[in-house]
């Protein structure tokens, strides 16, 4: 049976947790990405207005796209891409962890099927660039 991990946006971020303790729960971290999804709409406005229009972003995570693929137009990211884009796009955490939910981006046209199978997302040859200004630690850093 898979196991869905959820939060309302609104609830608060949860300070001063170790890394074993964000990373290594039931969760597998996607409530953290998700946090720092949120933190970033705040910080960066014109990337969340970005997602908010379909859009996917690169971000720190695998699964962002920034121009058409040449030899295919279907791409695999990472869940926890998906949890840091439903934080920066206002929206409640949602994921299945036994899932693989598709997103079109709508300025590329790329479909990313978000995984949570590391043997997928780890080696695909696809070399992703970070846009954000502040890496994730950096972001977790400044939280607890």
């Amino acid at each position: 049976m898979s196991k869905r991990i959820f939060r309302k946006y609104d609830e608060p971020d949860r300070p001063g947790l170790t890394y074993q303790e964000r990373f290594q729960g039931e969760d597998k971290g996607l409530i953290t990405c998700w946090e720092v999804g949120r933190k970033m709409k705040m910080d960066q406005p014109d990337l969340a207005e970005c997602a908010m229009r379909g859009e996917l972003p690169p971000m720190d995570w695998k699964g962002g796209v920034e121009k058409p693929l040449k030899n295919t137009t279907n791409k695999i990211g990472t869940l926890f891409y998906l949890a840091q884009w439903q934080g920066l796009r206002g929206e409640d955490l949602d994921i299945d962890l036994g899932s693989e939910p598709e997103l079109t981006c709508s300025k590329t046209g790329v479909k990313v099927v978000c995984t949570g199978d590391y043997k997928k997302y780890a080696n695909d040859g696809i070399k992703e660039t970070t846009t954000s200004k502040k890496s994730q630690v950096e972001l977790w850093n400044t939280k607890g």
